[in-house]
């Protein structure tokens, strides 16, 4: 079947592998996804991200989330601005559109190298989080062990955050499975443990759904912030992305998964 060339990147740690498709694509089954995102046998990452032509005239790339789990993903803020990166090197252009099963997300690079992504607007809805039934978003009746009183919010994809003491002190590696698969969240959900530090920090550890724990996760922060100082309008995030390495894999791997 051939190699197919792929891209590892990362932003602050949450890795990808970046397969791009404009020119003709690899059928990706849920199997094989999971089989290149596998840290012994695979490549390795926390979600696999599909570069397809564009179906919005204004955007310069379709950009599809695989976890690492063969799941799809709507949306990925640390994924994004790695497209972004590739798209400014590739096109020159500063600014660039990326559509994504979310919605169009503007990028913009910024002076010190890193990558400036409008998120769009936070969803506090509970419909359009989704939640199984109505509920006060700011104060969910959700509780497993330390944790309690969850925010709920949509940037892209659901979310709930639950703020804490101190985040290193759960254990999220056994709380973040029920609570990705509970009830309440009939598309499961991103669940995050924040620490208020100050005005301009905030310490998060995301279980990130259908992928686990993530040394960082865009949206997860985005969600964070909106459910600690709640405002209307767009939420602008902003980091670095970088490129690991490049490099093939032979085709047959995703044949034999």
């Amino acid at each position: 079947m051939g190699k197919v060339p792929f891209l590892k990147m990362h932003g602050l740690g949450n890795d990808f592998v970046v397969l791009d498709f404009r020119r003709g694509a690899v059928p990706i089954s849920p199997t094989g996804a999971r089989t290149l995102a596998e840290r012994r046998t695979g490549i390795g990452c926390d979600q696999l991200i599909l570069l397809e032509p564009p179906q919005h005239p204004a955007a310069q790339v379709l950009m599809r989330i695989r976890n690492a789990d063969g799941s799809e993903a709507e949306a990925c803020g640390n994924a994004t601005r790695c497209v972004a990166d590739l798209l400014f090197r590739e096109t020159g252009d500063p600014r660039v559109r990326i559509e994504t099963v979310a919605g169009l997300l503007e990028a913009e690079a910024i002076a010190d190298g890193g990558v400036s992504v409008d998120m769009g607007p936070a969803h506090t809805g509970w419909r359009d989080i989704p939640l199984a039934r109505a509920a006060d978003t700011d104060h969910v009746e959700l509780s497993l062990g330390p944790l309690e009183d969850a925010v709920c919010t949509n940037l892209g994809n659901p979310h709930a955050t639950f703020f804490v003491n101190a985040v290193e002190a759960v254990d999220l590696a056994a709380l973040g499975p029920a609570l990705e698969h509970h009830p309440l969240f009939p598309e499961r959900a991103n669940i995050g443990v924040a620490a208020i530090r100050d005005r301009n920090h905030i310490r998060l550890r995301v279980w990130e759904r259908g992928v686990g724990i993530t040394s960082a996760c865009g949206s997860g922060a985005c969600a964070a912030l909106v459910a600690a100082w709640r405002e209307d309008g767009h939420v602008i995030m902003t980091g670095p992305a970088t490129l690991s390495f490049e490099g093939v894999f032979d085709a047959d791997l995703l044949a034999e998964s």
